[in-house]
C-alpha cells in the first residue's frame, strides 16, 4: 500500500512538473519568475491619417502577433499624439511604435523599454523632416517663409512629433530665432496627412512634415500632393522605436522582440504575405532589435533644443538663465546614464 502511494505521489510530482514546463511556454501564464500571466496585449497606433486608417494599416501584423504570441492582440487607435501619451500614463497601453520623443518619455517613466526599430540597408532612402509649401503663391521658397513668419500660417505636427515640430524648431527655426510657436500668423496643429493637406488646401501657407508620410500622402491624395513642393529638408532625425511595457516577464520581452525580428524573413507564401504587410507600415526590410540605448540620439536632440530655447527665451537676470541650462545638463546626465545602463 505504501508502495502505492509513493509511487501515486511520484506520477502526481511529474505531473506538476510537466505542467509547470507548459506554462512557462504558453503566453498566458507566468514566467519563471512567478511573474503575473500575460492575459492580452494591448497595442498603442500612433495617428498617421485618421485613427481609423492608422489601425487598418497595423491591423494585419497585429493579427499575426496574435496567433504568434496566442493571446488577443486589440489596436488602441487614437487621433493624437496627447491621447496616446495620456494612455500610456494610465498604463492602458502595453506595446506601440512610437516617435523618438514619445519614445524616451515613457522609458524614462520607466513604464516602457524598447525592443526593436525600422531595419535600415544601405541605399534606403533617408527619413528626414521637411517643409511644404504650396508651388503657386506664397511664399513659394523657404527664404520667403524665413523672412516674414509673421505674414504665414503654420501647419505643423504635435510638439511630441520629431519630424512634425521637434527637428523643424532645432535644425531650422530657432537657429535664426523664430519660435515655431509664436512667430506665425497662425497654427494648425495635426497629423502629417492633416498638416499636407492643410497646404493644399489653402487653410495654412507652409506645413512640416517628413519624406515618409509625404510619399503616403502622395498615393493618397495625388491631385492635392501635386499642388505641393518641398522647399527644406533636415538632416535624418532619430528613428521611432517599437516599445513593450516594462513590467511584462523577461521571456515574454524576448518573445515579442523575436517576433518582430523574425517577421518577414523567412521563405514562402506566409512570409511574402508578411513583406507586403511591412510595405505598408513603410519598414520595407522588416525591424532590428534595440534596447533603450537606441533613444541617445533623441535624448541629444532634447538636450540641444533646450539649450537653445533657454538662450532664447528672456530672463529676470543672468542667474536665472544660468540656473535652467544646469537643469538642462543635470536632467540630459540622468537620461544618458539610464539608457546606457540598458545596453549593459
Amino acid at each position: 500500500m505504501l508502495r502505492l502511494l509513493r509511487s501515486v505521489a511520484a506520477a502526481l510530482a511529474l505531473l506538476a512538473v510537466a505542467a509547470a514546463c507548459l506554462a512557462q511556454g504558453s503566453a498566458g501564464t507566468a514566467d519563471k519568475a512567478g511573474s503575473p500571466p500575460v492575459k492580452s496585449i494591448r497595442f498603442g497606433v500612433l495617428p498617421l491619417g485618421g485613427a481609423v486608417e492608422s489601425r487598418a494599416l497595423w491591423t494585419p501584423l497585429l493579427a499575426d502577433l496574435s496567433r504568434a504570441m496566442g493571446v488577443p492582440v486589440s489596436a488602441y487607435s487614437v487621433a493624437s499624439y496627447e491621447e496616446l501619451d495620456r494612455a500610456i500614463k494610465r498604463d492602458e497601453i502595453d506595446m506601440a511604435f512610437l516617435s523618438a520623443k514619445m519614445a524616451l518619455d515613457a522609458v524614462m517613466q520607466r513604464r516602457m523599454k524598447v525592443v526593436a526599430q525600422i531595419a535600415r540597408r544601405p541605399g534606403m532612402p533617408t527619413h528626414r523632416a521637411v517643409l511644404l509649401t504650396r508651388k503657386a503663391g506664397m511664399p513659394s521658397t523657404l527664404e520667403a517663409v524665413l523672412a516674414e513668419p509673421e505674414r504665414w500660417r503654420l501647419a505643423r505636427g504635435d510638439s511630441r512629433s520629431v519630424t512634425g515640430f521637434l527637428i523643424p524648431q532645432s535644425q531650422l527655426f530657432l537657429p535664426r530665432k523664430i519660435a515655431m510657436e509664436t512667430r506665425f500668423r497662425g497654427e494648425i496643429v495635426g497629423t502629417h496627412q492633416a498638416t499636407a493637406l492643410a497646404v493644399a488646401n489653402g487653410d495654412a501657407d507652409v506645413a512640416t512634415n517628413n519624406t515618409t508620410d509625404f510619399e503616403r500622402f502622395r498615393e493618397q491624395f495625388p491631385v492635392e500632393a501635386a499642388r505641393l513642393h518641398i522647399v527644406w529638408e533636415s538632416e535624418p532625425p532619430p528613428g521611432a522605436q517599437m516599445v513593450v511595457r516594462r513590467s511584462y516577464p523577461p521571456e515574454f520581452q524576448a518573445r515579442l522582440q523575436a517576433f518582430l525580428v523574425g517577421y518577414g524573413q523567412g521563405k514562402g507564401p506566409g512570409a511574402d504575405a508578411e513583406r507586403e504587410v511591412l510595405k505598408t507600415l513603410r519598414a520595407a526590410h522588416g525591424y532590428a532589435a534595440a534596447d533603450d540605448s537606441a533613444l541617445l540620439p533623441e535624448a541629444m536632440l532634447e538636450y540641444q533644443l533646450g539649450k537653445q530655447n533657454a538662450m532664447a527665451a528672456a530672463w529676470v537676470n543672468d542667474a536665472a538663465r544660468e540656473k535652467r541650462l544646469q537643469r538642462i545638463e543635470k536632467n540630459y546626465r540622468e537620461q544618458v546614464e539610464a539608457l546606457r545602463a540598458a545596453a549593459r
